[in-house]
């Protein structure tokens, strides 16, 4: 598939330097690197999938993150949220992945939204990003994510974790020709899904949100450099009590036909 962003003309030399071992990766290399400093990434949670997330773009390089959260961190939150620390419970978790983002990727320009993202803003606060990550924790905020990327024709890198089992593919309404468009409603048909258990109810495996978090990531980068084959149209499904990864497909649903 073809690159998502165009690369930026050069890299500071101590970014030639912190990348490096890309720059001789096949498939990124010095021209893939330029496109990450290039690309803008929103990243809706910066919780137990958004921490890791967050913490691999920043060390891969890229050059602009928004990051969406209206939490703060409370202690409970450790335990998987590897972004933050101990110093940083009560504080908005948006302030907090960002100091973790500069701490490693000075670079990085990141874009707090401290707001809870809804079907009214979501748009809005999506609109200039290049793809989008949805580590949310309620359908409610999923369906919102989902509906704007869809109407935005950006691709959303999605990942969902719940006690030992997961799930990530990337769905994209607008993608390059040659590649069926799949999109939430295809793996979810609208009012099928429900409100899950949530994490204080059911627990959640914090070792897996950060399996899972780097899966997204590494979506994102090869989506921007091109690298690779996305996602797109299959669905990862990991057990990690069984120890079992599968890739299952995943093909558009019927649409009805819309009146002209």
């Amino acid at each position: 598939m073809r690159p998502l962003v165009e690369p930026v003309a050069s890299l500071a030399p101590e970014e030639l330097i912190r990348t490096a071992r890309h720059a001789v990766l096949a498939g990124i290399g010095e021209e893939g690197q330029r496109r990450l400093a290039a690309a803008r990434i929103a990243v809706v949670g910066a919780g137990g999938l958004g921490s890791p997330v967050l913490l691999s773009l920043a060390a891969a390089g890229v050059g602009e993150l928004i990051v969406i959260d209206d939490d703060t961190v409370e202690r409970t939150n450790l335990q998987r949220q590897l972004a933050h620390r101990v110093a940083d419970i009560g504080t908005a978790k948006t302030a907090s992945a960002a100091r973790a983002v500069h701490d490693l990727s000075p670079l990085t320009v990141v874009q707090e939204r401290s707001v809870r993202l809804t079907s009214d803003n979501a748009r809005d606060l999506l609109h200039g990003a290049d793809l989008v990550i949805d580590g949310s924790d309620t359908f409610e905020t999923r369906e919102a994510v989902a509906a704007a990327a869809e109407t935005l024709g950006i691709p959303l890198v999605w990942g969902a974790v719940q006690e030992w089992a997961a799930q990530v593919t990337v769905f994209w309404s607008n993608p390059p020709e040659g590649h069926a468009p799949v999109v939430l409603g295809d793996l979810f048909p609208p009012g099928s899904a429900g409100e899950p258990p949530t994490c204080a109810q059911v627990g959640v495996l914090g070792s897996l949100c950060v399996q899972v978090g780097g899966l997204l990531a590494t979506e994102a980068i090869k989506l921007v450099t091109g690298a690779g084959e996305p996602l797109l149209g299959r669905l990862v499904v990991i057990d990690v009590l069984r120890a079992r990864q599968d890739a299952i497909p995943l093909t558009p649903a019927a649409r009805p036909a819309v009146s002209p």
